[in-house]
């Protein structure tokens, strides 16, 4: 698949920072609507609460809320029941000098409403900070939401199992347990 290597590329060559953001932003999600349409739905882009006061950078439909005979749906109808994942949010953290860190965690959270589900996906540039694990831990503990950090590294190893004809939604799944059995 040379569509494959022309994602790992662009994330290669991507600017870290404010210069990079858009381009950052755009490619991730080309990046997840490549792995996960179908069975999840298009994307809506920078959606909005009615008032205007948060935007959630992209939030996939999860329709794929029975099982069916496609085998791409299991995972998320499995993360429908556990998680309620309706919407599956994904937020982008494209950051250079400043810290990932509690109150990106925190953001994360006011955007996991009810509807939405308790599941978010935040796609990092860097590793998020150890307060930012510690606040996830929390929001855990609080509120049963879970927010999964994915990395460029974790992108390209999704990229390489749909090349080679698995589902990339099981790395998606293994970091949901990894995250349980760290929670403290």
């Amino acid at each position: 698949m040379n569509e494959v290597n022309d994602f790992i590329m662009a994330l290669d060559n991507c600017p870290l920072g404010n210069p990079g953001w858009v381009q950052f932003e755009d490619l991730c999600t080309d990046i997840f609507s490549f792995l996960f349409i179908p069975p999840l739905s298009p994307p809506n882009r920078q959606a909005r609460t009615y008032s205007g006061v948060n935007r959630r950078d992209a939030v996939y439909p999860n329709r794929n809320i029975t099982p069916n005979s496609n085998p791409c749906s299991s995972n998320w109808h499995h993360l429908f029941l556990e998680l309620n994942a309706r919407m599956i949010l994904v937020e982008y953290k494209n950051y250079n000098n400043t810290e990932i860190g509690h109150e990106e965690v925190n953001q994360t959270r006011n955007y996991l409403t009810n509807p939405m589900g308790r599941l978010a996906l935040m796609v990092c540039s860097k590793q998020p900070n150890e307060s930012a694990h510690r606040q996830r831990n929390t929001v855990f503990t609080q509120d049963q939401k879970v927010i999964v950090f994915l990395d460029k590294e974790h992108l390209k190893e999704m990229l390489a199992m749909k090349e080679r004809g698995e589902d990339p939604s099981d790395l998606i799944i293994d970091l949901v347990e990894r995250f349980y059995i760290q929670h403290e």
